[in-house]
């Protein structure tokens, strides 16, 4: 399965650390990754490889948490939701 999972918040050091470090925890693959600083704010989007069975709500709640701890919006959903909700 595949989600897109989306960072935004104030910039400061150990975001991509934090988010990646914890998806590796979660046992999720990074595919492709984009980021940049908009004036003081971070923006991040990233596609995930999630495991065939992965309990997304759990996944869900853990990125919360970080969000949290790091000061950051994190927001995940499934690929064909974000695909349906995008398009034109």
């Amino acid at each position: 399965m595949r989600a897109v999972l989306t960072v935004i918040g104030k910039d400061k050091v150990g975001i991509i650390a934090g988010v990646s470090q914890e998806l590796a925890k979660l046992n999720i693959n990074i595919v492709d990754v984009t980021q940049t600083i908009l004036q003081e704010y971070f923006t991040m989007m990233m596609m995930l490889e999630l495991q065939p069975k992965a309990d997304f709500e759990m996944i869900r709640n853990h990125l919360n948490g970080l969000g949290e701890q790091l000061g950051v919006k994190i927001s995940i959903q499934n690929e064909e939701i974000f695909d349906a909700m995008h398009k034109l």
